[in-house]
């Protein structure tokens, strides 16, 4: 079974969207704890600004886990995507657009903002 943390604090919708992914994407059986950062200082200045973070047993970290290219590449990574699901989704998306390139959306500074 995999096992996976996932770095997120109540009310958070990316995170909220990175699980639904993470529920479409990845192939076999998995056990997901889910870490309150807002109960913990420590965690709240690790990931605070960085929430949804996913990590694996070996502690390797993914943010920005709700970009389905990005979490497809980390699944891929560790062998735990599935591919037919990951294909029907990006067909979904419009092929091969990921999310910096949807039109009506504009980045400046790293970030994206919906025109």
């Amino acid at each position: 079974m995999i096992r996976l943390r996932l770095y997120t604090t109540l009310g958070c919708h990316l995170c909220e969207q990175q699980e639904s992914l993470l529920a479409v994407l990845l192939c076999g059986e998995y056990h997901l704890e889910k870490i309150e950062i807002s109960e913990d200082e420590a965690l709240m200045e690790r990931y605070g600004v960085r929430i949804p973070v996913l990590a694996d047993e070996a502690g390797e970290e993914l943010d920005r886990g709700f970009e389905p290219p990005l979490l497809a590449a980390w699944l891929a990574e560790r062998g735990w995507l599935d591919e037919a699901a990951w294909q029907s989704l990006r067909r979904q998306m419009g092929g091969e657009a990921g999310p910096r390139e949807v039109k009506s959306a504009v980045m400046r500074g790293g970030r994206r903002y919906l025109g």
